[in-house]
């Protein structure tokens, strides 16, 4: 991926955090990563940044209990322009990551992270705070939605995450923010959190938003280890923490998780249905609860699903090898008559390529600096 522009020479280094408990396994799924539509690719050019990197210390409260045994506790990595004060009124933008990503993976660059590049971009027009989230569960991610099978991660962005900030940030304006963004599974949270919380978020960016699920989830969960979890498998992947078995193949693992945010059994916490009966056949009304959740049936259900002041910027590669640019664009054009704030934009490469500058095309875009 090419950089995001020329850069400045000198970085500041991170504040001090206090260590908080990490998730078995997951920065060795670089298999899932590179394979599975939702994993969120970040590669940025190694020149250093002159933005800065505060860790913020989010206790959890809304995580507390949840039925996974996943640490409540989590960092969120701010990235703020050199020298910017506390108090300084710029836009706040809130970044959800891909599937298996989260803050965590950007911490230890610092501010040479490539949100560090965006923000130092940015900085010459249109001054910025990037907060990046971790919203990892046992499975890899939540989707950023509130699950029983999970736990409550729509909350905690919006309940914990944004007071949060907006206490530490206090502004006199935030402009045409808080904006919500995100890539891939985050593009997905995104999306749904902008149309659940019209009062929250001004303005949404999306990139290749997994979306459509029709094109980019079928053949997922049509895949043959899919098809071959057994009861014991599931039984084993529900467990209580320590004594949970997740498999082996990590597409089989990911579609756990997604039924676990799709599908969650309400009487039964953390658990979820799966997509296929004990007789190996599809279970349509599973499938029903997916198709429920897939932002492109929002909108074309809800002509209310954004409001007027809202702005929204979607985005799908011109290459994205999971069709993600095909439910973005229909998206766009079930919107594009509803309001003049939309964009859709198809940008070179694959699904995951050229994110630094995409990101900044979007947030240029949702800002009204275009």
């Amino acid at each position: 991926m090419t950089s995001a522009g020329a850069m400045a020479n000198t970085h500041a280094a991170p504040e001090v955090h206090s260590p908080l408990p990490t998730f078995p396994n997951m920065r060795s799924q670089t298999f899932l990563h590179r394979l599975s539509f939702f994993a969120a690719i970040a590669v940025g050019a190694a020149r250093l940044s002159a933005a800065q990197l505060d860790v913020l210390d989010i206790p959890g409260t809304t995580l507390k209990d949840n039925p996974l045994g996943d640490p409540p506790a989590r960092h969120l990595a701010v990235f703020k322009p050199d020298g910017a004060k506390d108090d300084a009124a710029m836009a706040l933008v809130i970044y959800l990551p891909g599937w298996g990503s989260s803050a965590e993976d950007v911490i230890p660059d610092g501010a040479k992270a490539w949100f560090g590049k965006v923000v130092d971009q940015l900085a010459k027009s249109t001054p910025v705070r990037i907060a990046v989230v971790d919203g990892r569960s046992r499975y890899g991610g939540s989707q950023f939605l509130n699950s029983t099978a999970t736990g409550r991660y729509a909350d905690y962005i919006t309940e914990e995450i944004l007071p949060t900030l907006t206490k530490k940030y206090a502004s006199p304006n935030f402009g045409a923010s808080p904006v919500i963004a995100g890539h891939s599974s985050g593009g997905y949270g995104a999306l749904v959190l902008a149309i659940q919380q019209h009062d929250k978020f001004n303005a949404v960016v999306a990139l290749s938003p997994d979306s459509n699920f029709e094109v980019t989830h079928r053949s997922l969960v049509e895949q043959p280890n899919v098809k071959a979890i057994k009861r014991a498998d599931l039984d084993a992947a529900m467990a209580l923490a320590k004594e949970v078995r997740l498999p082996k193949d990590g597409v089989a693992r990911l579609v756990m998780g997604l039924c676990a945010n799709y599908a969650p059994r309400a009487d039964k916490p953390g658990q979820f249905d799966w997509l296929y009966d004990d007789k190996g056949q599809f279970r349509d009304d599973v499938w029903k609860r997916w198709i429920d959740l897939d932002p492109l049936m929002l909108v074309r259900r809800n002509d209310d699903a954004f409001v007027a002041s809202q702005r929204i910027y979607l985005d799908g590669a011109e290459q994205d090898e999971f069709g993600a640019n095909i439910g973005a664009r229909k998206i766009f054009n079930e919107l594009k008559n509803r309001s003049s704030s939309v964009r859709f934009y198809q940008p070179p490469g694959h699904h995951g390529d050229n994110l630094p500058e995409r990101l900044m095309r979007g947030l240029v875009f949702v800002l009204g600096k275009e």
